[in-house]
């Protein structure tokens, strides 16, 4: 048993950083994309895309993936997604890439708070120190009181407080449905409440914008495949620390795509994130791995 309990740890931690590393390419994307149209055009587009995608997937099997036990808990989960993107799209115009993303990812304490609280998972010490000591990487990045917090600042702290809790709906559904529920699901509110606003905000897409329109999709749909799954295999208490890499990776895109090069404290902070992830990650390796009295 506890080999199963192993293998899915490692494959949890694995798919909760692919997923991070996607979400951050399309956050990166689509900075560029919103300092020219509208941001609910934006966040159309990548609902609306990764409706498209997966129901080209889906396209024999789809009647089987919607009949649902759980239709309160899949819409809140999809409301709380769209939460999440929007708010932090929405703070792309006004903060740049690197501080928006640190400050959306306090998510972890809030994650492994509500996973003790509501779903019942143990909070040990090996995770609240791994979730503190990231937490402490993410404020050495921010800086509070360096001018990150600013008004717009709040939009990246909703968009903490939406993640958290559709990561907390995705671990109470857990394996009991298929993963291409959810994903319907959230597709398809996302493109209905940011199609509602289209006819006012809509502008004329460049054709040399369209291939970064089509890679939004495609990274949020699989970001948001590979975050579903590590939910629903793995505590939300063991990875959710992991999700601070966002914070290294959203420096990586801001240097490559933005020539915006992270300082040195901004270095200092992502190692001790890193340092944060792979002590929980091996700890709870190791617990595993002991003998059960």
């Amino acid at each position: 048993m506890s080999v199963v309990h192993l293998s899915q740890v490692t494959r949890g931690v694995a798919l909760m950083i692919l997923a991070i590393f996607l979400f951050t390419a399309m956050d990166a994307t689509a900075k560029g994309l919103i300092d020219r149209y509208p941001a609910a055009q934006v966040i159309w587009v990548r609902f609306a895309g990764q409706l498209v995608l997966v129901l080209l997937i889906l396209r024999h099997h789809l009647g089987p993936v919607l009949r649902t036990r759980f239709p309160v808990l899949h819409f809140w989960r999809s409301a709380s997604q769209f939460g999440a993107t929007t708010f932090f799209f929405l703070s792309l115009a006004h903060i740049g890439l690197a501080e928006a993303t640190a400050i959306a990812d306090t998510n972890p304490v809030l994650i492994t708070l509500g996973a003790a609280l509501f779903l019942g998972e143990r909070l040990g010490p090996r995770r609240i120190a791994g979730v503190v000591v990231a937490l402490i990487g993410a404020l050495i990045v921010i800086r509070p009181g360096a001018g990150v917090f600013t008004w717009a600042a709040i939009l990246p702290f909703l968009c903490a407080l939406s993640y958290a809790t559709s990561a907390l709906l995705t671990r109470r559904i857990g394996a009991q449905e298929s993963v291409w529920a959810s994903m319907v699901y959230a597709a398809l509110f996302g493109t209905i409440a940011a199609g509602a606003a289209l006819p006012f905000v809509w502008t004329p897409v460049a054709t040399e914008d369209l291939w970064r329109f089509g890679l939004i999709a495609c990274l949020g749909t699989g970001a948001q495949l590979c975050i579903i799954r590590s939910f629903s295999i793995t505590e939300a208490g063991i990875v959710a620390p992991f999700a601070y890499l966002g914070i290294v990776f959203a420096a990586v895109w801001g240097v490559v795509l933005y020539d915006q090069w992270p300082d040195r404290w901004t270095v200092v902070g992502a190692l001790v994130i890193v340092g944060a992830g792979l002590y929980v990650w091996h700890r709870e390796n190791r617990a595993l791995r002991a003998p059960q009295p």
